[in-house]
């Protein structure tokens, strides 16, 4: 039985090459997304390790900053020799450092990265452990001289001797550049500029006296953890964050962990879609493929192989087949992680690709995978081969009993498909979004599921509609192509099934992006009431100076500040909630249209009081009155009284978590030293929009990071943020319409070969090569058009349903992108035809006399 399995192995490789193609895929995106990641982690646990001091001292802060407030928390410069009196202390550095500065050129152009690194200023002192060394030109030893990082002066053509405009939160400054440092370790892709340390005091925090943070080294013999002890009791438990380099550098790599997750999940989101597109492949190609080898199967059973005999060959099969793609695609995955190195280097990360990190669990979930996948996808054919009987050798006909298990199909699939309608319809009507949500995952799996089983049975009908058009425009041509995809619906459901996945997907995100940028339209319209928003581009607070440019600018009028801090309020429930709260300017009704359910905006910004959302108040028992404690930055607390409760969609955009906010009295006192995030302005009397909106752009040229948008420019910017995650679907659709092209190329090729004698029988009495060809096309368009219609129609409800559950965070308006639809329809059709291509070729060159011979 082994000799006989190796042998039909290798007889029908070729017929199995395109589903090991499937395997390859996921098994590569598997393999790709975790030997990447760790070789990120792996390199920059390295690079924290070697660069972090012994032990550091920090500003204790516990809050979670969603929005930056644009503050820099600071320690005592005088700290310093307080701790390098502790003994075990070898020396002390103040560190002086902020990061998300803005550099720019004499032509105003940013020297930043422009892929979402930050551009860091920092004060430059030299230690074993720098990540950099100086390689020409001297140290910054005055006010207006500065080094910059190599990687940065290359890519930006910056040279000793220009002359930069770094703007901070105290203002902006000139310095010039007097030296070029290099990374002597990972770059990880930020932009550095070096200050002299008193210059870096007073030009990045404002005043001298302070650091962001005081590095210690250690004596010999004295370990990170010892001398982290003898600090803190020095200066008292709870008062500053004291770490060891081994929490700095986890810490920073807890950073970084976002950064990689992100990438991680959407690589197995494409390893997840190729596995499950692939089982659709793998499952048709061994069920035709066992259909064919009837007559050989019934023999195997005439000579004595047993049931388990065959099932077991037939898994064998499929273990083999797991194995070679399971190895090209470990393979593949190398290839992947290197072009992601590769591209992180085009980013500024740059990585070495001869530190790759493959380590055992790598090959191990490939093989998991890739086997896996196989094995359990051949498992329903197996058992059909098992199934055949001996007499089925001389009867020569594919294996019985379609009728049954296309019965018990049905009823399984309406009960699946009973039980996901109905957790369909709990999601719409549930009141909390967490319910909501877990409701939608399982009626999206369910509904999924059913549509699979029950997807043969919907053939005809939907075909017969399909195609209904196919014999009157093509004649008997289109009348045998119709019948074609009719003959098996098992395979004609399993074919589409592939291609119905990846619709599917993108017909359910496609009227969910719809729907939220209607809602968000909707509500900038509803209430944004300003001219114009004066915004960082990439949403993070900018210096003070650009709100007094922007009030100077003639033809101004109202202007708005609006500020963001991260707070911890205690409620009276006794729960304490981090969130991010926001101040604004006392005229707030002036550019914006807020609903209060109790109060207005004059009690909501008036000193000592703060307002909330009133969903988020009656789910803590706060009411208006109510005294809350919020805890500010720095350990600093205050006593507020809950003036306004707020009826604001979460879409309208005020506040995070409990849409709180107060008046910037409040803020500036908390908070000091902070950075508006946003100002709302509106044309004085007398000044048109257009002829502020240009004198306000003229103003900000220096200050490139900033931008000024009104209402349409905000919609767009919206569009533009959930575009990113519909660009990240269409290339899992593109995963998927990959795999579907070659299951359906696959089931042509199969079926071309099983209608060999038949196929021949039709040229003999006069079918030309261009008709059949024709014929082929049509059978692989109305199979593609099928999976479509199947798989928008599903689309369709998650989208209405997945509406639902934005409804319930205040995204209310539902948008079905007809035009999206139509164009995936057509795009089916055509990629029916690409399918179609190779085998209707070469059934087309098949020799008429041969293939009536064949057996």
């Amino acid at each position: 039985m082994l000799k006989a399995t190796l042998r039909s192995f290798l007889a029908h490789k070729g017929r199995l090459l395109l589903s090991a193609l499937a395997v390859t895929l996921s098994v590569a995106f598997v393999a790709g997304s975790l030997i990447f990641s760790d070789t990120v982690t792996r390199t920059f646990d390295r690079l924290f390790a070697s660069t972090s001091a012994d032990v550091t001292v920090l500003p204790r802060d516990d809050l979670d900053s969603q929005i930056p407030s644009g503050a820099t928390e600071t320690v005592p410069a005088s700290l310093a020799d307080r701790i390098a009196r502790v003994d075990g202390v070898a020396d002390t550095h103040l560190d002086v450092s902020v990061e998300n500065v803005t550099v720019v050129d004499r032509d105003n152009e940013s020297v930043g990265p422009t892929t979402g690194a930050p551009t860091i200023a920092t004060g430059w002192y030299v230690t074993e452990r720098s990540p950099v060394e100086l390689t020409s030109g001297h140290a910054p030893k005055s006010p207006g001289e500065a080094l910059i990082d190599a990687d940065t002066a290359d890519k930006k053509d910056v040279g000793i001797g220009d002359t930069l405009t770094v703007i901070a939160q105290p203002g902006s400054f000139k310095v010039k550049i007097v030296g070029i440092a290099t990374f002597t370790t990972t770059n990880p892709g930020a932009a550095l500029v070096f200050l002299d340390i008193p210059t870096a005091q007073k030009e990045l925090l404002g005043r001298t006296g302070v650091a962001t943070s005081i590095a210690v080294d250690a004596e010999d013999g004295v370990s990170d953890a010892v001398l982290k002890q003898r600090i803190t009791s020095e200066l008292g438990a709870g008062t500053y964050e004291v770490e060891t380099a081994g929490e700095q550098a986890e810490s920073a790599t807890a950073q970084l962990g976002g950064f990689l997750d992100v990438i991680k999940y959407v690589m197995l989101g494409f390893a997840g879609i190729a596995v499950l597109v692939g089982v659709f492949l793998i499952v048709n190609t061994f069920s035709m493929l066992i259909a064919q080898r009837t007559r050989e199967l019934g023999l195997l059973r005439a000579l004595g192989a047993d049931r388990r005999q065959v099932r077991r060959s037939v898994l064998t099969e499929a273990t083999l087949l797991g194995l070679v793609g399971s190895t090209l695609g470990l393979a593949a995955g190398i290839g992947l992680a290197l072009g992601l190195i590769e591209l992180m280097g085009v980013f500024g990360m740059n990585l070495k690709s001869t530190e790759m990190v493959i380590g055992w669990v790598t090959p191990f979930s490939a093989y998991v995978v890739g086997v896996g996948v196989t094995f359990v996808a051949a498992y329903l054919p197996a058992r059909r081969a098992a199934g055949v009987s001996p007499m089925a050798a001389l009867a020569d006909a594919e294996i019985a009993g379609m009728g049954r298990p296309l019965r018990v199909r049905a009823v399984v699939g309406l009960i699946v498909g009973a039980l996901g309608a109905a957790a369909l319809v709990g999601c719409v009507t549930a009141k909390e979004t967490a319910s909501a949500s877990s409701l939608l995952l399982l009626g999206v799996v369910l509904t999924l599921v059913a549509t699979v089983i029950a997807g043969p049975l919907l053939v005809r009908p939907v075909i017969r509609v399909l195609g209904g058009l196919f014999p009157a425009v093509f004649g008997s041509i289109g009348r045998m192509s119709q019948r074609n995809a009719l003959r098996n619906p098992r395979r004609t459901g399993a074919t589409a099934a592939a291609l119905m996945v990846g619709l599917a997907l993108v017909g359910g995100m496609s009227v969910a992006s719809a729907s939220m940028t209607e809602s968000f339209d909707q509500q900038i319209d509803k209430t944004l009431g300003a001219d114009f928003v004066v915004q960082n581009s990439n949403f993070l607070p900018f210096p003070q100076e650009v709100t007094q440019k922007v009030r100077d600018t003639d033809g101004a009028g109202l202007v708005v500040r609006q500020r963001f801090a991260p707070v911890a309020v205690r409620l009276p429930d006794g729960k304490r909630v981090k969130t991010t709260a926001a101040g604004y300017d006392a005229q707030l009704d002036d550019v914006a249209h807020v609903t209060y359910a109790r109060g207005d905006t004059a009690d909501a910004l008036a000193p000592g009081n703060i307002a909330m959302d009133a969903g988020f108040a009656k789910d803590h028992d706060v009411r208006v009155g109510s005294t809350i404690r919020v805890d500010f930055p720095a350990g600093r607390k205050a006593e507020l009284t809950v003036a306004a409760l707020t009826d604001q969609d979460s879409a309208e955009g005020f506040g995070m978590q409990g849409g709180l906010y107060f008046g910037f009295e409040t803020i500036e006192r908390y908070v000091p030293g902070g950075q508006d995030s946003a100002l709302y302005v509106n044309a004085a009397s007398g000044t048109s929009v257009d002829t502020l909106r240009s004198r306000l752009e003229k103003t900000l040229d220096p200050y490139p990071q900033v931008q000024v948008r009104d209402q349409a420019d905000y919609k767009q910017l919206v569009r533009d943020q959930i575009a990113v995650l519909l660009y990240l679907v269409y290339a899992l659709l593109g995963l998927a319409i990959v795999i579907a092209v070659l299951g359906v190329v696959n089931t042509l090729a199969l079926s071309v070969v099983e209608r060999t004698r038949e196929i021949g029988l039709l040229r003999a009495i006069g079918l030309s090569r261009r008709q059949l060809r024709r014929m082929i096309r049509l059978e692989s368009v109305v199979i593609a058009v099928f999976g479509a219609v199947l798989g928008l129609a599903l689309g369709l409800v998650w989208g209405v349903c997945v509406q639902q559950v934005l409804a319930l965070q205040g995204m209310k308006a539902l948008a079905i992108p007809w035009g999206t639809i139509i164009a995936v329809v057509v795009g089916s059709a055509v990629v029916g035809i690409v399918a179609a291509l190779l085998p209707a070729l070469r059934a087309s060159r098949m020799n008429v006399l041969a293939a009536i011979a064949h057996e």
